[in-house]
């Protein structure tokens, strides 16, 4: 269980989700993702972004849902502990030694995810420092989650492609010298551009339901107008691909647009 529920989160950070109410009876021992309530997608990079309502402290924000995965495993083995062992001393260190294993099972598990995001075929000691620092840059420069995986995977293909990363951002030194960072890491394994940016699409998602798109179709549907939601369902039921005739599905919420909180009804 600790096993499947640290891949689950690690995946789901990978695409910019946020469980709304990432509590004990909303984790199952299954690793699926259930009764996710006032969830929402990340549009601009920020780890502390939260959106549900009932959410006030920021418990369940972005950055913080592996330290609640950890906790909810707490939980279900202190209800087990009358079965592991006969003794409870005996089932604690049980438990604890298990629970212990959580931080580097998910740590690895995201090293796993984001070596993905960024093209890399195989895992090496400083992977882990390139995307944190991709990270910090993405949230000094707010820049959108989905929209710069899904353009770095373009310009994993093209370096003529790297005009529109670095447009992302505003700090552009600093991310360029990241960038350099990226190219030299990719130079180390001898894979065809082509082949890795498949690969690269594969994992970064051209289409999420963005919160601004689902307010739309709630809306609508409440009129009795539910083509808009119809059109969302069929555009995600392919989220890696390209699909040019709803390409505006993709595109971040104008500043009138954007969805600051959702609610269990939603």
């Amino acid at each position: 269980v600790i096993d499947a529920q640290a891949n689950l989160v690690a995946r789901w950070l990978g695409v910019g989700f946020i469980h709304g109410v990432m509590n004990t009876d909303n984790t199952s021992i299954s690793g699926e993702t259930i009764d996710y309530g006032p969830c929402a997608f990340l549009d601009e990079y920020d780890p502390s972004k939260r959106f549900s309502a009932i959410d006030e402290r920021g418990r369940y924000a972005f950055a913080n849902q592996p330290a609640i995965a950890h906790w909810n495993m707490t939980v279900l083995a202190e209800a087990l502990l009358p079965v592991l062992a006969p003794e409870e001393g005996e089932a604690v260190e049980l438990a604890t030694g298990l629970l212990n294993r959580f931080p580097s099972i998910f740590e690895a598990a995201r090293a796993k995810v984001y070596g993905a995001k960024l093209g890399l075929q195989r895992v090496e000691e400083d992977d882990s420092a390139l995307s944190a620092e991709l990270l910090k840059h993405l949230a000094a420069g707010a820049v959108y989650y989905t929209v710069f995986f899904r353009a770095l995977s373009e310009a994993a293909a093209d370096e003529a492609a790297d005009a529109r990363l670095v447009a992302l951002f505003a700090e552009v030194p600093a991310f360029e010298a990241w960038l350099k960072a990226w190219r030299l890491r990719l130079a180390r394994e001898e894979v065809d551009a082509g082949a890795r940016a498949a690969a690269m699409r594969a994992v970064n998602p051209a289409f999420i339901p963005r919160n601004h798109r689902v307010e739309e179709a709630i809306v609508a549907g409440r009129a009795g107008d539910f083509a808009p939601f119809e059109t969302l369902v069929r555009v995600l039921e392919r989220p890696y691909e390209d699909q040019p005739e709803v390409a505006h599905l993709a595109e971040p919420p104008r500043a009138e647009e954007r969805v600051r909180q959702t609610i269990c009804g939603s």
